[in-house]
C-alpha cells in the first residue's frame, strides 16, 4: 500500500500543535516509530506515541503489528468462511441464537413464513461492512409482506435476521441500535482463550458502528467501563449524549456467559487462530453477530491508560509475538 504523504503531513501538523513540538521533529518522530514499532501515522496520532518511551511505545498494538499476527495465526485460506457472511452464519449457526434467511435463494412463501415468525428484522448486504446498508424494519410499517420483500430486494439487502432485543440494561445505556462488543480471541492448542473486549455503543443511529456515528469504549475482565467513550470526531464521553447514561462504570449484562460464548466459538475454526467477534447482548443471552479475522487495534490511548501501556503484554501470554 502506497503512503499518503500528504495526510501524514497534515497529521504531523495536527500532532505537533497538540504536543508543542516542532513539526520536525513530530514527522522525524513519526518515520522513527514507523520503523521501529511499525506503527502508521494514524498510530503514532490515535495511541498519544509522541507522549511514550520507547519502552511505553513497545508495549502496543500497532496496525504492522497487528498485521504481522493475522499473517501468523490466521490462514488465509479459511478466512472466506468469515468473510461471506451466509457461509459464516451456516458454520456458526449454534452460536447466533437467532433466525436468519438468504433471500437470494428463498422463495416468496419462505419469506413469508420468516415474518410471520419474526416481525421485525435486520436487512443488510452479506458483503457490506462497517454497517453501511443495514437496515430495521418492522412488518407492521408495511401493507403486505410482498412490498417489504421487494424493498429488500431493490436495497439488495440480501441477508435477513431477526432483530435482536436487546438486554434492557443495555437499552438504559442506549435504545434505538443493538449496542454490542467487539470481543477478541485467541485459539491456543485448540482452546478458545479471551484476550479482551470493546462496547460499542450507539449515538443516534440504528447501529452502533464507529463509522456511523457510534462511540465505543473498553471494558475490564468483568465487563465493567473503565474509561470515557470516544466518537468519530475524537471526544470523550463519560454518560452518554442522547441518554444522559453514565458510561463509565457501567456493566455489561451477562458478561461472562459473553466470554465462555467466544471462546468456544474460537475452537470450531482453528486455522484463524486471531478472531474478533461481534457479540450482542439479547434479553436471553448473549449471540454472536460475526466474526471477523481481520480484527481492528484497539487499545486505550496513553492518556486514559494508568500506566501507559499497550495491549502487547496480554497478548503475549497467549501467543508468540
Amino acid at each position: 500500500m502506497q503512503l499518503d504523504y500528504k495526510n501524514m503531513i497534515k497529521v504531523a501538523r495536527e500532532v505537533s500543535k497538540k504536543s508543542n513540538k516542532s513539526f520536525f521533529s513530530t514527522f522525524s518522530d513519526m518515520i522513527h516509530c514507523g520503523i521501529k514499532f511499525q506503527a502508521g501515522y494514524y498510530d503514532y496520532q490515535e495511541f498519544e506515541f509522541y507522549n511514550l518511551t520507547e519502552e511505553q511505545r513497545a508495549t502496543y498494538l500497532t496496525r504492522g503489528k497487528n498485521n504481522a499476527i493475522i499473517k501468523k495465526y490466521n490462514d488465509k485460506d479459511y478466512m472466506y468462511i468469515f468473510d461471506d457472511k451466509f457461509e459464516f452464519n451456516k458454520r456458526f449457526a449454534d452460536f447466533l441464537n437467532r433466525d436468519w434467511l438468504d433471500v437470494d435463494s428463498c422463495t416468496f412463501e419462505e419469506f413469508e413464513r420468516f415474518l410471520a415468525k419474526n416481525p421485525k428484522i435486520i436487512a443488510k448486504p452479506a458483503d457490506g461492512v462497517g454497517g453501511v446498508g443495514v437496515e430495521k424494519y418492522d412488518s407492521a410499517d408495511f401493507d403486505n409482506a410482498r412490498e417489504l420483500y421487494s424493498t429488500i430486494k431493490e436495497k439488495k439487502q440480501n441477508l435477513v435476521e431477526a432483530f435482536i432485543v436487546q438486554h434492557p440494561d443495555l437499552n438504559v445505556l442506549y435504545p434505538n441500535s443493538v449496542n454490542t462488543m467487539r470481543m477478541f480471541t485467541f485459539c491456543r492448542d485448540g482452546k478458545g482463550c479471551f484476550l479482551q473486549a470493546i462496547l460499542k455503543i450507539g449515538n443516534g443511529g440504528v447501529v452502533d458502528n464507529f463509522s456511523s456515528g457510534g462511540m465505543y469504549t473498553f471494558t475490564d475482565d468483568n465487563g465493567i467501563v473503565t474509561v470515557p467513550a470516544i466518537d468519530k470526531n475524537d471526544i470523550l464521553h463519560e454518560t452518554h449524549p442522547i441518554t444522559g447514561t453514565k458510561i463509565v462504570g457501567f456493566r455489561v449484562p451477562m458478561f461472562d456467559e459473553a466470554v465462555k460464548l467466544v471462546c468456544r466459538a474460537a475452537e470450531v475454526i482453528p486455522q484463524i487462530g486471531y478472531v474478533g467477534w461481534d457479540v450482542g447482548i439479547s434479553e436471553n443471552g448473549p449471540v454472536i453477530i460475526e466474526g471477523n479475522s481481520y480484527p481492528g487495534v484497539f487499545q486505550k490511548r496513553a492518556s486514559l491508560s494508568e500506566n501507559k501501556t499497550g495491549i502487547i503484554p496480554k497478548y503475549r501470554q497467549y501467543m508468540d509475538i
